[in-house]
């Protein structure tokens, strides 16, 4: 565990450090707006092949979408992530590879004329879509369309030094769990019965965006928080890295790594456990 945190220092550290040099883009508009659909595929299939192998076909589609508002000393940042895959393999059956859902958004105000720092608030919202199973076995749900569902709310101080990064630094934010199944509440951390939990703590978050060659650019996104009334020093993550690789107009390959640490989610039932998704793709992509 210690090197795991170690590991984690490390990663945070960098990404500060990449943030804080990030060159300021000048801009005229008092909103921007962007956004790009993903659907990448992949398919192997076999027949009288000597080494051996299983056919399937795979299939991930993502939305992302992020509209900004700044004017004079007024800011509104918004943005939703969408994802959702499915994947075969032989006979076995259809099972879920991808399932995101997450939307944020923050408002604020700027401290002084020509200062980077305001005054902001912030909303975060996060769950899935579909069942999620420990496969093989389908019969026992682990997961399902908001079981569970996450909600945020954070009043503090938010540094944006550039279009590319900010940092969001909150003494007086909040977190809801909800779970709208009874059954799997207590997998969450909740209480049998009961299908919400409110937690009171500091908040962290914090984007970074950066070209890093031609054609390929990176968006990283971390957010921490710790709960003041119970085990403080067992700091919640969420930390999303995503790179992009345009190959051409209509064709990309996409990077997209997430980790998780939630103290109130027990992987085997009994153990907290820090949670890794890595997906890497190429196929259709538009950008607008």
């Amino acid at each position: 565990m210690t090197n795991m945190r170690k590991l984690i220092l490390s990663f945070v550290t960098l990404y500060f450090v990449l943030g804080m040099t990030a060159q300021e883009v000048q801009d005229t508009t008092y909103w921007k707006k962007n956004g790009d659909f993903t659907v990448n595929f992949s398919q192997v299939s076999f027949s009288n092949w000597a080494a051996g192998g299983k056919n399937s076909v795979s299939g991930v589609a993502l939305f992302n979408y992020g509209a900004n508002y700044l004017k004079d000393r007024l800011s509104w940042d918004n943005s939703l992530n969408l994802g959702y895959g499915l994947l075969k393999e032989g006979s076995d059956e259809l099972i879920k590879s991808e399932d995101k859902m997450e939307f944020n958004s923050k408002a604020g105000y700027r401290m002084a004329p020509e200062s980077k720092w305001f005054f902001s608030g912030l909303l975060g919202f996060r769950s899935q879509f579909a069942n999620g199973y420990k496969y093989p076995d389908t019969d026992n749900r682990i997961s399902a369309l908001f079981a569970p569902a996450y909600l945020n709310f954070a009043l503090g101080a938010d540094y944006k030094p550039s279009d590319r990064f900010s940092l969001f630094l909150s003494p007086l934010g909040s977190k809801f769990t909800f779970v709208a199944d009874d059954v799997l509440a207590p997998l969450f951390g909740l209480e049998t019965g009961k299908n919400m939990r409110a937690e009171l703590g500091g908040t962290l978050r914090s984007e970074l965006k950066l070209p890093l060659v031609t054609n390929v650019d990176m968006v990283a996104a971390l957010g921490l928080f710790s709960n003041y009334l119970e085990k403080p020093q067992n700091v919640d993550v969420n930390w999303d890295l995503r790179i992009n690789m345009k190959i051409n107009k209509f064709l990309s390959a996409n990077l997209i790594t997430n980790m998780i640490y939630d103290d109130n989610i027990k992987i085997d039932g009994k153990n907290s456990l820090v949670q890794w998704k890595q997906l890497f793709g190429v196929g259709f992509s538009y950008k607008f």
